[in-house]
């Protein structure tokens, strides 16, 4: 019974900080205002529809199956950013034949770990279930920040080896086993700003509030083995941002497993979800459209075996 009681006030006290800060995101403005194609309802195995995003190639042939680009936007697990993504799923769209669908998964602390994994086990699984529609030898993830731990998880720990042939991952936190005091930026020159690293006790709190083992490599993907990693997969981190070093440290791993065709890329001067704000002309704007053309070539590969 205390232990019930003090869970529920646990519970009770981060969701009053987290609707605080989604407040604070509203009204400064930073909600997504996307333009998808159209939207999916994708049902899941609690009964609820996941809604998708639907960005069609413009190299799209109707009858033949797409190519097929699973994205899990940025949220700090805790966000509701779904949309955050909408420039990067129409750059991929429009130059190349993947189709993109962005996906809305479960947000804690209402839904914690592992929720937003088993949304997207069901979308994947959704996916694999379509090969009229997608060509499923062609199917690629990718995720921004916790959406690229997910897509990390969801490639290295819940879906068999060449199950994608391609993997984006852009900022993702992979050691949750450290604690956000432990991590800083390599380019500690003052300006980070870093509100990713400020806020970081939070998510993890909310996210983790069922207290998994934070070693466990579907929490903390760096921890794991890196055998099931597409040979196909690309790292961009940002030198400005505390979760910098331990992809960096992911990534060569995988690179010492899987050859040349694993690419790691650090953009410097550029701070967590840089790109997410990259005003025109500037440093920033520059460093995301290298970190998307990365991202293009990478699905531009052939697979490799």
């Amino acid at each position: 019974m205390l232990l019930a009681l003090k869970n529920l006030f646990r519970y009770l006290r981060l969701k009053a900080l987290v609707t605080f800060a989604r407040l604070n995101v509203w009204w400064s403005g930073m909600m997504p205002n996307a333009s998808p194609d159209s939207i999916l309802q994708i049902p899941s195995r609690s009964g609820r529809n996941i809604k998708a995003h639907v960005y069609k190639s413009t190299s799209f042939t109707p009858g033949i199956p797409s190519p097929l680009l699973v994205n899990f936007h940025g949220s700090g697990f805790v966000f509701p950013l779904h949309g955050s993504d909408d420039f990067f799923c129409r750059n991929v769209s429009s130059s190349t034949p993947y189709s993109v669908l962005d996906i809305q998964y479960s947000l804690a602390p209402e839904y914690p770990w592992p929720a937003c994994h088993n949304d997207a086990e069901d979308v994947v699984k959704w996916v694999l279930g379509q090969p009229d529609v997608y060509s499923t030898s062609q199917i690629a993830i990718s995720g921004f920040s916790a959406g690229a731990n997910m897509a990390c998880v969801a490639a290295a720990s819940t879906f068999p080896k060449d199950t994608f042939n391609t993997l984006l991952a852009f900022y993702p936190p992979t050691d949750l086993s450290m604690t956000p005091e432990s991590k800083s930026p390599p380019e500690d020159d003052g300006r980070s700003n870093d509100m990713t690293a400020k806020m970081a006790r939070l998510f993890d709190a909310s996210y983790l509030r069922l207290d998994p083992d934070k070693a466990d490599p579907r929490v903390s993907p760096a921890l794991g083995p890196v055998d099931n990693y597409p040979k196909n997969s690309l790292f961009i981190t940002c030198g400005r941002d505390s979760l910098c070093l331990e992809t960096e440290r992911l990534a060569k791993r995988v690179e010492e497993k899987h050859g040349e065709n694993v690419v790691l890329r650090r953009m410097d001067k550029c701070g967590h979800a840089w790109d997410k704000r990259a005003a025109p002309g500037s440093h920033q704007e520059r460093k995301r459209d290298e970190a998307y053309g990365l991202a293009i070539d990478m699905l531009m590969r052939p697979k490799q075996q």
